[in-house]
């Protein structure tokens, strides 16, 4: 009987922890977590030692319990086009010179002057672990564009290049007809293709590149050495804000993407985009720059990072995450509200030089 009283004990610890912290998907009841920890912990049990022994058991207990009970709990449902209290998610296909870019448009229910597009890493697609970064950019009073890059997601064409250049760049010129600023968030692969993209003629108001390495090239071994690194630095305390508002089972469902359609391999493209040129290119057209990199990233190792540093100095601002990865970057929140805060301050600037150069 005590050993089962341990066992519950612990089990009401963690889903209190739980709840206190607002991580729904980690718990199973909300309620009733303070009483149920209080009574479990009223009753006799076993020796501190046999606390420690239980305490792995009754976590995988915990995320057992909190998986069924939390069974729809699915954050990706928060992208699903429809009308929600604070926006509108719309489905389009946004037209562009060598066919449809499929997107998600997602305005701000009071409507927005100024939009953000957002270009994803390799083989992942538009909705990717997005809807806290898309959360955070309409609590700022942006709207957002989610687009699939050729050859992920339901987009039709395989990657290709140039292209996929253009399937950027297109988007990016239909925003412009409908909003006074446009800024732009390009993810590694995304964030090389939109580099590209602005270098080559491509008009944002605001550009954040995340962890865009400058070259890719990497053998069978190293890739699968890259592979185990990033898994091990993901499992972070970071992270557990995705379980704010997902189970997980969801959490870990949303890895799962189309993967890759290609007539180019990924390590021959980011050749072909060239990103310390299209970083050169930038630094004479001088738009308002912020580069993103992590300081635990195994696929932009510290000398790659440092050759980005040293082609935005003097034009772009750069920043180390040392605690990130190139996986966990993109959904850290302090990588996240960085860029938000960011572009929120050089849009609405953007803005206010506009005014004051129309009056004059």
């Amino acid at each position: 009987m005590r050993l089962l009283t341990t066992l519950l004990r612990l089990i009401t610890c963690y889903n209190a922890l739980a709840h206190l912290s607002g991580l729904r998907g980690l718990s199973w009841s909300d309620r009733l977590a303070l009483p149920l920890m209080t009574l479990t912990w009223s009753q006799p049990a076993l020796s501190w030692s046999a606390h420690l022994v239980l305490m792995i058991p009754a976590l995988i207990v915990q995320c057992v319990l909190a998986t069924l009970r939390r069974r729809r709990l699915d954050p990706r449902q928060q992208l699903r086009p429809g009308h929600y209290r604070d926006r509108l998610i719309i489905r389009l296909d946004v037209p562009a010179r060598h066919g449809p870019v499929p997107a998600l448009h997602i305005v701000p229910l009071g409507g927005a002057r100024t939009a953000i597009i957002v270009t994803h890493g390799s083989g992942c697609d538009k909705t990717f672990y997005a809807w806290r970064l898309v959360d955070t950019l309409i609590k700022r009073g942006m709207a957002v564009l989610l687009i699939d890059l050729d050859g992920h997601g339901e987009s039709p064409r395989p990657q290709s290049f140039p292209q996929m250049v253009d399937s950027v760049a297109d988007p990016i010129g239909w925003l412009q007809q409908r909003y006074e600023r446009v800024g732009a968030i390009g993810m590694s692969l995304g964030g090389a293709v939109l580099a590209r993209a602005v270098a080559d003629g491509a008009s944002v108001d605001a550009l954040a590149l995340w962890e865009v390495p400058p070259r890719l090239r990497l053998d069978a071994y190293a890739y699968r050495q890259v592979q185990i690194r990033e898994a091990l630095a993901i499992i972070q305390w970071r992270m557990l804000h995705l379980f704010h508002d997902g189970a997980i089972d969801h959490v870990i469902k949303a890895w799962q993407t189309s993967g890759i359609r290609a007539t180019i391999s990924t390590w021959d493209l980011f050749d072909a985009l060239d990103v310390p040129g299209s970083l050169r290119t930038l630094a004479v057209l001088k738009p308002p720059t912020i580069l993103v990199y992590a300081g635990r990233d195994a696929i932009v190792p510290p000398e790659a990072a440092a050759e980005i540093a040293d082609l935005a100095q003097g034009w772009a601002e750069y920043h180390l995450l040392p605690f990130a990865s190139h996986i966990s970057l993109p959904i850290d929140l302090v990588c996240i509200r960085l860029t938000a805060d960011w572009l929120h301050q050089h849009l609405a600037n953007s803005s206010a030089i506009r005014r004051q150069n129309s009056v004059n």
